[in-house]
Parts: structure tokens; C-alpha cells; sequence
């Protein structure tokens, strides 16, 4: 029987459980600063803290992966004082393990919403300006790498040229594509510390099935300890990621990692493990948490909403999380206690943010439970039924790619 184990210099990768219907797995991801349970939803710690709570309750929601943004820490604190400090873990208190982004996939995000102006694209890296003080910073892949092996982070991803998928221009996207090619290879090259950080690829390569085919192979052709599937969540149509998942995961080795990047909408986690996606992150539950709303079971709750006003039950019935469970002493936080300070007191996005990011991942827990127990199909139908009033009312996409794998969510 073939070995269900692979480990590298620094990761070791165990697939426990397989289900029997769709292409989900159930893994332990054992890392530099301990195992890692997948599927996971890793939290984004941007910039080496997660907006509104500390290390020690980020720990309590059971997360043991999250992820820093190498171009912001690069610019401050610097990569002088991660030297001095010892790296990232040590800068923010933080004992479990870190990935970090490359630098280059902030480029697209800040594109998207205008931040940060983009100077220009060359072969030798990426030039940004400076979000403090304008000053251009050229990114290129042996200081992406520097940057991040300074950092210490468990895994680090390459820098690659990242385009959104809707772009148009074929030309460019092929263009892309490949250079990311020659940029992992300058990545390996550059990479200082093997046996203590992981380095992982990304897949690039737009809505073109072939395209991510043929970068599936190049990539794969490199065995980076773990393999990322990028550039998606850029307002392409579901059906199409979904396609591009699929057509990614079918090829991928069944012994390592794999990362879908910037996913976080409870349906798309939910769909993707179903496509055999292990590995997920998005600053949306801490985002819209700042917003006043909550993720529950049965979709977000805008708790700013008048009708919370006087509504005294926890924000969830149910959930473990700090600020919902009450410990027998009947006392918890309520809903009209996070409207009341929504809009005038830090302390909402303070309790949302341990709520939502404690549901996402206890959201991956019950997946991780249902696969390794073979009724996952059961969890998605239960899933979606809390989600959706009606089955006329689940999304299409969500139907369709579920439909692929062999569970009809309309029978």
C-alpha cells in the first residue's frame, strides 16, 4: 500500500481521510511551530497583527496558521528590526506558525481599490510607492525572499505577476504566467533557510483552463513542498473559479498542501474543499466585522440593525466562541449590547472579530470532522439548508460545481 506521508525538510504531510464522494481530504500539515489541521482557514494578520484582537485570543478561536503581508513588513517595522527581534513570531507574540505572503499579490488588492500606485512591472521585479512616503521600493524575487526569510514565516509564498482574471488581454496573461515561472526559479535559487521554511508555488494563468494546465506543470516540475492556486478572487464569475479549482486540483499530487489564495466567503470554503482544496485565507470575516456584522450559520447579521436593539440573545446561539459561549454563569454578550457600541465603541469589531474568525474556523473543523467520518456530502446538504430558506434560493454556481462532484444539493 503507498505511504500516505510525504515530509520534506521542513513539513511533513499526512493524508488521514479521503471522501468517498467528492474530492475532499482531511490532512495534518505538521510545520516548523506545530501541526496544522486541514482543511484550514488561515486569518490575515496583515501587518503581523489581526485587527481588533490579541495573539493569546486569536490562539483561544483555535487557529495554529495565519497569514503577514511580506511588503508591509518589509517597509515597518523593516527588515532591520525583524533581524534584531528574531522574526515575526517574536515581533508579534505569536508561537504557532506564519505564512506569509509574497509582496506581489498585495500589488493586485491595492490595484483593485486604488491604494497603492503600481509603478511598473519589469522582469527584474515589481516597483510599488510607498504607502508612508511615497518612496519606491523595487520588489523582485531574491528580496521577496530575503524579506520573508528575515521574517521566519513556516511558509513562504513566491513572488509572482499577478493579473486579475477578468483582464482581457491574453497576451499579457500568458506573459505573466510564465515569468512567474522564472521568478520561482529565482525564488529557489534565493531561498536562504530550506530546512526551517517552506517555500510554495502558485499557479497562475487566468480563466484559460489550458493555460493553468500548462503552469500546473512547469510549477510542479520545480516540487515546492506545498502548491498555491493564485490570482483568483478578482470578481470573476463563480462557475469560472470554480472551473479553474477543479482543473488545478485534478492535477496536483494527493501529498501536498493545497492553497486556493484570498477565498474566505463561507460557500466558497465549503465548495472548494469539496474540489480538493485543502489551504484558504481573506481579510473578509475581520473586514466586515469592523463593518458590525456577524457570520452565522444562518448568513451575516448586520448587528448595527435596529431590530438587534433589544435583542438580548448571544451573537449566535450555540457557538463556542469567547464572546457568545457563557460558562453555566448565564452570562455572555448579547446582540444589543454589540449594537449599542457598533457605531461609537472599538469593543464591537472587537467581539466580532473573535466571533467571526472563531466561526471560520470552527467551520473547517466540522468539515475536517465530516470528511474524516465520510458524511461530508450530509454536512454540505445541512450546510446550505441553514444558509438558504428555500433550494430555489442556492446559488447556481455553488449547484453546478457541487453537481461535478457528485452531490445534488437539489434532491
Amino acid at each position: 500500500m503507498a505511504s500516505n506521508i510525504l515530509s520534506s525538510p521542513a513539513l511533513s504531510f499526512e493524508l488521514v481521510a479521503r471522501c468517498s464522494t467528492t474530492r475532499a481530504r482531511a490532512s495534518n500539515l505538521t510545520l516548523p511551530h506545530g501541526l496544522v489541521r486541514l482543511p484550514i482557514f488561515m486569518p490575515v494578520a496583515t501587518q503581523a497583527s489581526l485587527k481588533g484582537i490579541t495573539p493569546q485570543q486569536l490562539e483561544e478561536t483555535g487557529c495554529r496558521l495565519s497569514l503577514n503581508n511580506t511588503y508591509h513588513l518589509g517597509l515597518k517595522p523593516g527588515q532591520e528590526v525583524l533581524d534584531v527581534v528574531g522574526g515575526a513570531h517574536k515581533f508579534q507574540g505569536w508561537s504557532h506558525n506564519l505564512l506569509t505572503d509574497s509582496g506581489g499579490q498585495v500589488r493586485r488588492r491595492f490595484q483593485m481599490v486604488s491604494l497603492l500606485k503600481l509603478a511598473k512591472i519589469t522582469e527584474e521585479g515589481v516597483t510599488f510607492l510607498s504607502p508612508h512616503d511615497g518612496s519606491p521600493m523595487l520588489l523582485t524575487p531574491e528580496h521577496s525572499m530575503s524579506l520573508q526569510n528575515s521574517i521566519g514565516s513556516d511558509i513562504m509564498m513566491q513572488l509572482d505577476d499577478v493579473l486579475v482574471t477578468t483582464s482581457p488581454d491574453k497576451a499579457r496573461m500568458r506573459e505573466a504566467m510564465e515569468r512567474s515561472v522564472r521568478w520561482l526559479d529565482r525564488c529557489i535559487a534565493a531561498h536562504k533557510n530550506p530546512s526551517t521554511q517552506n517555500l510554495f508555488c502558485i499557479i497562475q494563468g487566468g480563466l484559460d483552463l489550458d493555460m493553468r494546465r500548462e503552469c500546473c506543470k512547469a510549477m510542479l516540475a520545480r516540487d515546492t513542498p506545498g502548491i498555491a492556486i493564485g490570482g483568483l478572487s478578482g470578481g470573476e464569475a463563480k462557475d469560472d473559479y470554480c472551473r479553474v479549482v477543479k482543473t488545478c486540483t485534478d492535477m496536483l499530487p494527493d501529498l501536498k498542501p493545497r492553497y486556493v489564495m484570498g477565498i474566505g466567503y463561507p460557500e466558497d470554503l465549503v465548495v472548494s474543499v469539496a474540489l480538493g482544496a485543502d489551504m484558504f485565507d481573506c481579510v473578509w470575516p475581520t473586514r466586515t466585522a469592523r463593518f458590525g456584522n456577524a457570520i452565522t450559520k444562518h448568513g451575516v447579521l448586520k448587528i448595527r440593525s435596529v431590530q438587534f436593539a433589544s435583542d438580548f440573545g448571544p451573537i449566535e446561539q450555540g457557538c463556542g466562541c469567547m464572546c457568545c459561549r457563557t460558562d453555566g454563569d448565564g452570562m455572555g454578550v448579547t446582540r444589543a449590547y454589540v449594537h449599542h457600541n457598533a457605531s461609537k465603541e472599538t469593543v464591537s469589531a472587537h467581539l466580532l472579530t473573535i466571533h467571526n474568525v472563531w466561526y471560520q474556523v470552527n467551520l473547517m473543523r466540522e468539515m475536517r470532522e465530516s470528511i474524516i467520518e465520510d458524511r461530508f456530502p450530509a454536512f454540505i446538504r445541512r450546510f446550505f439548508a441553514n444558509l438558504y430558506e428555500h433550494k430555489a434560493d442556492y446559488p447556481s454556481w455553488a449547484v453546478n460545481a457541487l453537481r461535478g462532484v457528485d452531490v445534488n444539493l437539489l434532491e
